[in-house]
């Protein structure tokens, strides 16, 4: 099972939408209709990309395929928007039971013609149902009373985050009046001359050469411990192994703490390092660093019977 959802919160002269599906959420303002969200259908994804019309969407078969909704997936991604909205704004929510039956243009119609918003909705519900009603209808009208922007400057709707195709880009703000009060009248840009630093660039400047610099040392790092590590490989000293067998490590004879060792066994041989006489095993055992041919020789004399540093 699994369902659309499109939710909005008005708040501070705003309003938040989070949509999944094909519900829509429309805003009415001086007697036009934009809609704000897009449909995650089949058919409107075919639509953005240029493959059907709005009028070959209306009466495709796989219409009712949509692409996102809540419940068949554990987790899904929500479209969210933010709006600024103004006095007397009307803001629509509705299931594609009634933007499947009744076109944008007929929506906006009662819209503009209605007296009450109950009246546009008992309109807008009577005229899906007879168009078809081929799916339930639900719509949710609002009307914005009152609004504080702070400053009382009206604005368009801004988008935030991925905006609807559908959805008009946001004009820029219109300059402050004359007779703005000073306390809120926003200070303006001074005009830059070539001579005055491009702050913004300093600072970005200041952010990359940190990152460039860390960028430089994890680099000069890699090139130093890589090659130290090969280097390392190159490098063997004798010693004896947990059974008391003389053994030749690879690496260097330092173990890190969290048990890091920084040599590994590479030759056990068959002599126990009690074996090793009494005069010779301070310098047998001295952790000196070796060839692989020197301490190979070393050990093979041992075996031998002839132990020599």
């Amino acid at each position: 099972m699994g369902t659309t959802l499109t939710a909005a919160y008005l708040d501070d002269g705003s309003v938040a939408i989070a949509h999944v599906g094909d519900s829509r959420a429309y805003l009415f303002r001086d007697g036009e209709l934009t809609r704000l969200t897009q449909d995650h259908s089949l058919v409107d994804e075919l639509v953005r990309r240029g493959k059907l019309t709005e009028e070959q969407a209306a009466e495709h078969p796989q219409r009712s395929i949509i692409t996102r909704a809540l419940g068949p997936e554990p987790d899904v991604e929500v479209d969210t928007y933010t709006f600024s909205v103004r006095r007397d704004d009307v803001l629509l929510l509705c299931s594609d039971g009634l933007t499947s039956m009744v076109s944008e243009e007929q929506i906006a119609q009662i819209l503009r013609s209605a007296e009450t918003l109950d009246e546009a909705g008992d309109r807008l519900i009577r005229e899906a149902n007879e168009a078809g009603g081929r799916d339930n209808i639900t719509v949710v009208l609002t009307r914005v009373e009152e609004v504080d922007n702070g400053d009382g400057a009206i604005e368009e709707p801004t988008i935030v985050g991925h905006p609807a195709p559908s959805a008009p880009p946001a004009p820029p703000p219109p300059a402050p009046p004359a007779t703005e009060p000073s306390s809120r009248r926003r200070s303006p840009i001074p005009a830059r001359t070539p001579a005055e630093p491009d702050r913004p660039r300093l600072r970005e400047r200041r952010y990359v050469k940190p990152v460039a610099a860390l960028l430089a040392v994890l680099v000069v790092l890699f090139l130093v411990g890589g090659g130290g590590y090969l280097a390392t490989r190159q490098l063997y000293f004798v010693g004896t192994n947990s059974q008391g067998i003389v053994t030749i490590y690879r690496g260097l004879p330092y173990d890190l703490p969290a048990g890091i060792h920084l040599y590994e066994t590479f030759f056990v041989s068959g002599v126990p390092g009690g074996l090793v006489p009494l005069d010779r095993r301070k310098s047998f055992f001295n952790n000196q660093l070796r060839s692989q041919s020197s301490a190979m020789n070393l050990v093979k004399n041992l075996e031998l019977g002839r132990v020599s540093q």
